[in-house]
């Protein structure tokens, strides 16, 4: 087989939006990659298991009802109510899969972020991909298809639930569709169900009887659990109809066999989120502490909730960013830019990692 070149595009940047974590195969110092907001606990090794034991059982289709991992993951979101609301979950191959599959099945018309200008460009690629008139997040014109991404990555701006009812019925159309994408959600910590738009039965039943807004839930579960390799997500529907529909044009089988055994048994590993909502604000204060005495005085900025599991930092001076990146590609250590993609070049995006892992980046940085 040929190698794949280190300097060769991984992006077709003509056909795809560009995301990170490309680097690490390329780099033959590699050493952790800060470039994305996995867990910096790594994936969990029960979870791991359970996915190579299922390789073992690749000479069979996976299971079409993706059952008993739909099942499992829907005790895990509704652990007194699983059971009348298992029919409105779907899972797919990450939630790019599924943002696609709302995107295209909701009424032609308008396309609008919000409520931050910056945040996961795969909606608004998909919004262009199917002929969407694209408006600003900044604008007052309602849409009648909105995304949310809530924590919003890159920036960690995120809304609580009623900030977040009072946004979609201010900016959404009657007949409209909105999709709050949860995926960072999950780090708000044990009583993140609270504050989750999947436990909000009564908002949803009333927005879609009196307005007729059907109002989608995603999550990827590839951050929280570290395993984007895997390709796993999952989708709330308002209503068991809204879900019979996107199964309609769900192409069969897009969750494999290894990824549905690695989500039936990650959701029972109930010390691993403890040990993440517990050190995860820890690494990032110091995170932040180290990158203010790097700074020396300049005036860098960071964004994002405290139990995040990155800080969006903005240097504010290009090259400077640039060479950030740079320097630490270089010792192995990625970091995503805010260039690309996100079109913020002053911007840099940390991951939260170890301190002996967050040692390598800083000091690659010390003569910044």
């Amino acid at each position: 087989m040929t190698a794949i070149a280190a300097n060769t595009t991984v992006w077709d940047t003509k056909t795809q939006q560009f995301h990170g974590g490309q680097d690490w195969k390329f780099l033959n110092n590699f050493v952790e990659d800060f470039s994305v907001t996995t867990n910096c606990l790594g994936t969990p090794v029960k979870a791991i298991n359970a996915a190579r034991d299922a390789v073992a059982t690749c000479h069979h289709y996976p299971p079409a009802n993706q059952e008993p991992a739909k099942s499992s993951l829907a005790e895990w979101i509704w652990p007194e109510a699983w059971q009348t609301n298992s029919d409105r979950l779907l899972l797919g191959n990450g939630a790019s899969e599924l943002i696609d599959l709302v995107i295209r099945s909701a009424p032609q018309g308008s396309w609008k972020a919000g409520p931050w200008d910056v945040q996961y460009k795969e909606y608004q690629r998909s919004a262009e991909t199917n002929g969407r008139d694209i408006l600003s997040p900044k604008g007052d014109d309602k849409a009648n298809v909105v995304c949310i991404v809530n924590p919003c990555n890159p920036t960690g701006d995120y809304k609580s639930i009623d900030e977040l009812k009072t946004w979609i019925l201010e900016n959404v159309q009657d007949n409209g569709v909105v999709v709050i994408d949860e995926s960072m959600q999950i780090w708000v910590g044990p009583h993140f169900r609270e504050d989750s738009m999947t436990n909000q039965t009564e908002f949803l039943e009333k927005t879609f009887k009196e307005r007729n807004i059907s109002i989608y839930v995603i999550h990827s579960w590839t951050k929280i659990w570290s395993c984007t390799g895997l390709r796993l997500g999952s989708i709330v529907c308002p209503t068991v109809s809204h879900c019979v529909e996107l199964k309609r044009i769900q192409v069969p089988w897009s969750v494999n066999s290894p990824a549905l055994a690695f989500l039936d048994e990650v959701v029972r590993d109930k010390e691993y989120l403890e040990e993440t909502w517990r050190i995860t604000p820890i690494y990032r204060a110091q995170l932040i502490e180290r990158l203010e005495t790097l700074a020396g005085g300049r005036n860098w900025e960071y964004f994002g909730k405290s139990y995040l599991s990155w800080v969006w930092a903005d240097m504010k001076d290009v090259a400077v960013a640039e060479k950030a990146v740079e320097l630490a590609k270089a010792a192995g250590v990625p970091v995503r830019s805010g260039k690309p993609g996100y079109e913020r070049p002053t911007f840099v995006r940390i991951a939260v990692r170890e301190p002996k892992q967050t040692d390598v980046l800083l000091n690659a940085w010390k003569d910044l």
